[in-house]
């Protein structure tokens, strides 16, 4: 990269999406304009049912700021593709805005999707929760499609993602705007692009993710259910693999713990363990519906651990 005059490199749009969260957002954009990457960044702030705020705008060509909002589907997938087709780089990446770029991102992956001639490439991150910085970082064999469908490696965080743009639009996709509520749209996304071809990591944090802050959503449990029953019709692997299959199925089992719904919970959770008697979430759910568990305290202990349900 140090070999390549500014002019040569890529002009990378990143896309923010955000609602109601102005002093995260303005970290967010501050992280991306800071970036050591010596190209241009375009960065495009995306606002999804409230009223764009235009006094953010940047006109510098290097480090510019464009404010737009969602003319798509509301929420996060739809503000994330008006963001994209409103975007001008070469390259693709998305920062959500409560989320922190390290200086040298984009340097370090703009340079490895160079030398490795691939379409997309992550990071690591570093996990905030209550007071708490949890590093997680993925390998490169951790993001087949395989490999994702038994394990859906949040550390391959959508905010780490960096892809050329003809890949994005062309062969891999814009995000599903059907998904119920956008849950898990990220995670549908990378599944494609893991089927369009290999995926490059950085295997260093650079992302810094803010767990616990207000999101899109509330937590929605039935919102939760209805978005992994699309996933896994959508996504053949999800059903056919008995370890990809118990993941969704225990997930759903927790969602339905977490509603009340005892019946559906138990009917789940022994699905989940026929499938893969592995799944601690079959266990967790038969201690949930016992009474010996809350679902705030799982998430909670789980959010510590840098990790997810």
């Amino acid at each position: 990269m140090t070999d390549t005059p500014p002019s040569a490199l890529p002009t990378v749009s990143v896309v923010v999406a955000t609602r109601d969260r102005p002093l995260l957002l303005a970290k967010a954009i501050e992280s991306i304009m800071g970036q050591s990457y010596e190209g241009d960044i375009e960065c495009v702030v995306v606002y999804d049912q409230v009223p764009p705020d235009t006094s953010m705008e940047r006109s510098d060509p290097h480090r510019s700021v464009v404010v737009v909002g969602n003319d798509r589907s509301p929420g996060l997938a739809g503000a994330r593709n008006s963001g994209a087709l409103r975007s001008r780089g070469e390259l693709l990446a998305f920062c959500d805005d409560d989320d922190e770029w390290l200086p040298g991102k984009l340097s370090a992956q703009v340079s490895l999707l160079e030398s490795r001639r691939a379409d997309v490439a992550v990071s690591g991150i570093y996990v905030l929760f209550d007071g708490r910085s949890t590093a997680r970082v993925a390998d490169e064999s951790s993001l087949t499609v395989l490999q994702l469908a038994r394990r859906r490696v949040m550390e391959a965080h959508p905010s780490t993602v960096l892809v050329r743009r003809e890949a994005f639009f062309d062969r891999i996709g814009l995000v599903d705007e059907e998904i119920p509520g956008s849950y898990g749209e990220d995670y549908d996304w990378m599944l494609r692009a893991a089927a369009a071809g290999p995926i490059a990591a950085v295997e260093e944090p650079l992302v810094r993710v803010l767990w616990g802050s207000q999101s899109f959503f509330q937590r929605d449990w039935r919102m939760v259910v209805d978005g992994l029953e699309y996933l896994a019709g959508k996504h053949e692997i999800l059903r056919a693999d008995p370890r990809a299959s118990a993941k969704i199925t225990g997930r759903q089992a927790f969602a339905f713990a977490a509603l009340g719904d005892r019946r559906q919970a138990l009917r789940l959770a022994w699905r989940t363990f026929r499938s893969n008697w592995r799944q601690p979430r079959s266990y967790l759910v038969l201690m949930m519906t016992a009474g010996l568990l809350r679902p705030d305290f799982m998430l909670r202990t789980a959010h510590s651990r840098g990790r997810g349900i």
